[in-house]
């Protein structure tokens, strides 16, 4: 503890004030930057300050949802912080009430009414949404992110109640720095930022956006153990191209055309050197959901002086990798063995294909250039070959290969005959019957990833792949599907969701103290992740470990990644602790509720 207080930069305020012809004296520490977590600030002594500055009435705690407690508040703590009579007489336990909500949450049969149910929990009761969420975590998990999160984004303006992040617009240009000091917390360690122009499989949805950088975050805390205090949501508005959401009138974002060129770059770097400068050198950016042509580019750009993090391209990457090293165990061989094939090449696609052939460099020592050869991507057009490449976008240029030029993705399955199929188009149905069929035919037990979300734009359900495989086939998606039983045998769909790895990812990142992201950090995590898989879940047809493990999951995922920072000289926060995993486990949120007294 007295590392942190070394670290802080404290102001002492003596506040003092009348109520009910009585004095009272507070001694309020206030800590503006702080690099660690102030539990040295003790609830009662906020509680007081939290009065003081609302006349001294309990009922601005109830309205706090950091605060609030809802029927838990005990009696002594209704006496103590002047809450007597603006509660019901009953006190009700944290897990009661959470019974209660869980049950009020099933009785919705619409999953965008769970999720307002949810987001509406988390504006006025922080700890018991979290409680919930990690308890629940396979139920609640698609209705507060994938794919239920979806349709949220497409109707936020309709839904919208209270602002949840800061939405920074062509407004705000040359004011950036002002704009983030008017968000409460100081400390930030984690932003994720989306402009909003390639939301999940649904396109541009503009301002709207928004509903990403909050479900994500959310899941930092839940799953990753981030403190909530240190999310900070961002959704940069530059406009829209979607004329729906332009002739809509409850759109909450600018009413003209989307920004591009050097409009867009000025804006976007104004905003970069303002975090830096407002949050320090050590405040992970995660950009989410931005276009392709953005996407790489801002990658490209900042990688090397910000510590940022893309999580379609890097963390799509990392999961699926751990998919593909799980599912050895299954197919046999190493990964060199293999010969993939990816319909979609963008930044998943070639984010994943590039992680595959990084981490087959490791294993036999060739130059990645070589290790490229087993991998195919076909886009819009087409099988990607060199005739081709004159055409190509820079990021799709190292997957051109020398081949006859194919149309049309079952004649590329038919000519390359992959082991792995990967799907990261963003158009449902593209993994046909034939598709399947000709896969199971030149493979005894075929992969089979379709990842595209939300579920409406999964190239393939599983009940199709395991059906058309004549239950033979591996499956995994991006988005939820049930288990399906084929011919009395019961497979568990594997889902390659990016929550497996962002929230340990980041947590790690965080413990270590890291300044930036390296691709070794990247391939530890999906070590890490498919290091949890067991035996009994490989009985299963499962690559990925169940999410209800999802902190000791994290907690594993956290300790690799700052292993391999403090490996790589990035890590600032020495010395390395003797037991990361412990690290990571104490430094983790917990949302059950705290005494005030």
């Amino acid at each position: 503890m007295d590392s942190y207080f070394l670290q802080a930069k404290t102001m002492c305020f003596i506040v003092s004030f009348k109520l009910a012809n009585r004095s009272k004296l507070l001694l309020a520490m206030v800590v503006y930057k702080l690099e660690g977590f102030l539990e040295f600030v003790t609830c009662s002594c906020v509680f007081d300050l939290i009065l003081l500055l609302n006349g001294g009435s309990g009922y601005s705690l109830m309205r706090d949802p950091r605060y609030n407690k809802g029927l838990a508040f005990t009696e002594k703590e209704r006496d103590a912080h002047y809450l007597r009579g603006l509660l019901p007489p009953i006190v009700l336990s944290q897990e009661l009430q959470e019974k209660k909500m869980m049950n009020l949450i099933r009785q919705y049969e619409v999953p965008l009414h769970r999720y307002m149910a949810m987001i509406g929990l988390q504006e006025t009761n922080e700890r018991l949404f979290y409680k919930l969420l990690i308890d629940n975590v396979e139920e609640l998990l698609p209705v507060v992110y994938t794919p239920t999160v979806g349709e949220a984004c497409q109707k936020y303006g309709s839904i919208f109640r209270h602002s949840q992040g800061l939405y920074i617009s062509l407004k705000e240009k040359g004011k950036i720095l002002e704009t983030l000091k008017n968000w409460p917390e100081r400390t930030v360690q984690v932003i994720v930022v989306t402009d909003g122009e390639r939301i999940l499989g649904l396109g541009d949805l503009g301002c709207q956006g928004m509903g990403i950088p909050v479900g994500k975050l959310a899941l930092y805390t839940a799953l990753g153990g981030v403190r909530p205090s240190l999310c900070l949501p961002i959704t940069i508005d530059v406009g829209t191209n979607n004329e729906k959401l332009l002739n809509d009138e409850f759109y909450i974002g600018l009413r003209q055309k989307r920004a591009t060129g050097e409009e867009y770059d000025e804006l976007l770097q104004e905003f970069m050197y303002a975090v830096k400068q407002n949050y320090g050198e050590k405040v992970l950016i995660q950009f989410e959901d931005f276009a392709n042509h953005n996407a790489f580019e801002l990658l490209a750009r900042y990688s090397s002086s910000h510590l940022v993090f893309n999580d379609d391209i890097q963390g799509t990457a990392a999961v699926v990798l751990a998919g593909l090293l799980s599912a050895l165990r299954l197919l046999g061989g190493t990964l060199a063995d293999h010969k993939f094939l990816f319909l979609g090449a963008g930044e998943a696609g070639t984010g994943i294909a590039d992680l595959i052939a990084l981490e087959i460099s490791e294993q036999n020592g060739k130059p990645i250039e070589e290790n490229r050869k087993n991998i195919w991507l076909v886009d819009s057009k087409g099988l990607i070959v060199s005739s081709r490449k004159e055409s190509l976008q820079d990021f799709k240029k190292p997957w051109a290969h020398e081949h006859e030029p194919i149309t049309g993705l079952i004649n590329a399955v038919k000519a390359i005959k992959p082991t792995i199929l990967i799907g990261t188009s963003g158009v449902g149905k593209q993994f046909t019957k034939e598709v399947v069929e000709d896969m199971a035919s030149f493979n005894k037990t075929p992969l089979i990833m379709a990842l595209s979300n939300p579920t409406s734009q999964a190239e393939c359900t599983a009940e199709e792949a395991y059906t058309w495989s004549e239950g033979r086939a591996i499956f995994a998606s991006g988005s939820p599907f049930d288990p399906f039983e084929y011919e009395g045998k019961t497979f568990v769909p594997g889902q390659a969701n990016n929550a497996y790895i962002f929230p340990g990812f980041g947590l790690g990142v965080i413990m270590a103290g890291s300044i930036r992201v390296h691709n070794g950090m990247l391939l530890a995590a999906s070590k890490a992740l498919a290091s949890q898989v067991t035996e009994e879940h490989y009985e299963k047809g499962m690559i990925y470990p169940p999410l209800t493990n999802i902190r000791k999951i994290s907690a594993n995922i956290a300790a690799k990644v700052a292993a391999k920072a403090y490996e790589l000289g990035l890590a600032s926060h020495l010395p390395q602790p003797e037991d990361l995993v412990e690290s990571a486990e104490k430094c983790m949120y917990s949302p059950v509720y705290r005494s005030y007294l």
